[in-house]
């Protein structure tokens, strides 16, 4: 072995071994490495940096702002309002969560799918008290299965697709070639979570419970007329059991009706109170065919999309003290309008209108972002916050966004263009139609996980051109034997094992050019070996900091670190002895 070799090969443990023992970001380390060997000599700047230009990150890229659409319209909100139901029993719950996440992650990047279900499901729980450690784990595995079904399901297959197409072996990967090997796998892994998850998972509750809010609204919103809510009963629109919030009473056509019936049927028109705190009235805001009732939100002079909430505290030297918010002019006077006011930790029972400001008071407002900077400062006001990820859907750009995407995955799946050209096609629609906003588009782009993307290709160039590649090749020959079975099955291995303590696009891109020599040293096709360096990637089961998504439930799910070795050994058996049956099968080894 070469000396840079050597060196590339001390640059990788010791970037492995800080991605294990610290908690220092991943990108910076990844980065931190190739640095290394750029100063080194080991790797030309061309080669360092050529993966900030790689097909593959470009599209992962696009495919954040897709998802940015997908949500800002609702669209997210009413895929999961449809596949949400009260469920049965927690195995029930399960099954119902991880069918249509894993369907959703076969056509969306996982990763962004999970952020949007997470808080989904947290509610889902509350709601209807399922144990949220039954269900965490099972939403992040689900959205990894399914990411192996397609081409544009994870940005591993993304990665690995345009690593395949830059070094000529095959045509790349096609848009459903991946579902040979992924569905047989997703269904088993599915079965196999539903049916072993009683006894492998806790019944246990989150780290971060809900803390008890001083703050409760009264908020009243309005059913619309021509949305889809009226006709359905307050249970069948989601409405009953709401978590932090109740429904108190609904006035229709000028008449009270208290006490609510979950059977009652809404009526376009009515005026539905609601008392609870803050987290809850943002959920309102989101639902589909509710509208604030005040009148004055639609006199502000910016487009709702464009609108954020606000909490602010009433100081002693507001001009609006004694004075009503109607006659004080509070809209005009601020830009603002008031949506509801807690006094003392309590709902005031009088229509917002009428309600007399006093000091102490805490507004609940609905105002375009730059009101927090303007009046942060301002002696009217004590307190002043914005509520994060508060922005009205437009929901009637819902259909339009699910149409791109669909419009998306068919153009790639009939061949009529490639998945770099649809994916920022897909992106661009977005903001062209309005779906989501340059500001939304760029705060939902993970920068961190492009960086460690594109270090580790440098990286994973750096491990082809020093040699260390066919090194490796050969010792995992030598310990494994000279047959390919073994050879498969030590490439598997050694995959699951990297991707274990780093990410797994790092640990794809590191084991790309490996899978390649040792492929070539066994005069065997490259795709097959290539194509199991996917699934190793990808069956990132074993612990929480291997994929992003694990460690997005980590948290909510209120687990321990052991918890994924119980359930993500055997599944990780299950996907790699199916991996290396089916694979040979679809891509013949040759030889």
């Amino acid at each position: 072995m070469s000396l840079s070799a050597l060196a590339t090969l001390a640059v990788l443990i010791g970037v492995l071994g800080a991605l294990a023992l610290t908690r220092l970001a991943a990108d910076l380390v990844l980065m931190g490495g190739l640095v290394a060997l750029l100063l080194a000599g080991i790797v030309s700047p061309a080669d360092a940096f050529a993966g900030f230009s790689n097909p593959g990150v470009i599209t992962i890229a696009a495919l954040y702002v897709v998802v940015a659409g997908l949500r800002d319209t609702g669209a997210t909100q009413l895929l999961a309002t449809h596949m949400l139901r009260p469920p049965r029993s927690t195995r029930g719950a399960q099954l119902q969560l991880m069918l249509p996440t894993t369907l959703m992650s076969a056509f969306l990047n996982n990763t962004p799918v999970v952020a949007a279900l997470i808080p989904v499901v947290s509610d889902w729980c509350r709601k209807y008290r399922l144990p949220v450690s039954q269900l965490m784990m099972p939403l992040s595995f689900a959205a990894i299965l399914g990411g192996t079904c397609t081409l544009i399901g994870t940005s591993t297959n993304l990665l690995i697709n345009s690593l395949l197409v830059q070094q000529d072996i095959g045509d790349g990967l096609g848009m459903f070639e991946l579902a040979w090997v992924g569905l047989p796998v997703a269904i088993a892994g599915t079965v196999f979570i539903v049916l072993a998850a009683r006894w492998l998972l806790p019944s246990r509750e989150a780290v971060l419970t809900e803390l008890d809010n001083a703050r409760e609204y009264s908020v009243e919103m309005l059913v619309a007329v021509d949305g889809p809510l009226p006709g359905q009963t307050i249970e069948g629109a989601g409405l009953r059991q709401l978590p932090g919030m109740y429904l108190a009473e609904i006035e229709r056509d000028g008449h009270i009706l208290a006490a609510v019936s979950p059977r009652e049927p809404l009526q376009g028109g009515d005026r539905l109170i609601f008392v609870g705190i803050v987290d809850s009235v943002v959920d309102l805001q989101k639902i589909r065919g509710l509208l604030p009732a005040t009148e004055q939100i639609f006199k502000l002079d910016v487009p709702r999309a464009q609108r954020v909430l606000i909490e602010a505290v009433v100081s002693h030297s507001c001009p609006l003290i004694g004075k009503s918010i109607r006659d004080g002019g509070f809209r005009g006077q601020y830009n603002a309008v008031v949506l509801a006011v807690a006094r003392d930790g309590e709902r005031i029972k009088r229509k917002i209108g009428d309600i007399e400001l006093q000091p102490g008071d805490t507004l609940l407002l609905e105002a375009r972002p730059s009101f927090v900077q303007q009046q942060r400062h301002s002696r009217d006001f004590f307190l002043v916050s914005q509520i994060e990820d508060s922005q009205p859907p437009e929901h009637q750009k819902a259909y339009t966004a699910i149409a791109i995407v669909a419009a998306m995955v068919l153009s790639v799946a009939f061949g009529m263009i490639d998945i770099l050209q649809a994916s920022l096609a897909g992106a661009a629609l977005m903001l062209c139609l309005r779906c989501c906003t340059t500001a939304s588009a760029r705060k939902t782009l993970d920068w961190s996980l492009l960086i460690a993307i594109g270090a580790a290709i440098g990286l994973g160039a750096a491990v082809q051109e020093t040699g260390l590649a066919q090194a490796t090749a050969q010792l995992v020959i030598s310990l494994a034997g000279p047959t390919q079975y073994a050879a498969l099955c030590a490439l598997f291995a050694t995959t699951v094992l990297i991707s274990a303590v780093v990410t797994n696009n790092a640990a794809a891109v590191i084991m790309f050019p490996i899978a390649v020599s040792l492929a070539n040293t066994l005069g065997a096709d490259a795709m097959p070996f290539a194509v199991v360096v996917v699934f190793g990637a990808s069956a990132s089961f074993l612990t929480p900091i291997g994929y992003q998504t694990n460690l997005m439930v980590y948290g909510p799910g209120g687990y321990r670190f052991s918890d994924f070795m119980r359930l993500g050994l055997p599944l990780t058996l299950l996907v790699g002895l199916m991996t290396i049956a089916l694979v040979p099968l679809v891509w013949p080894l040759g030889g």
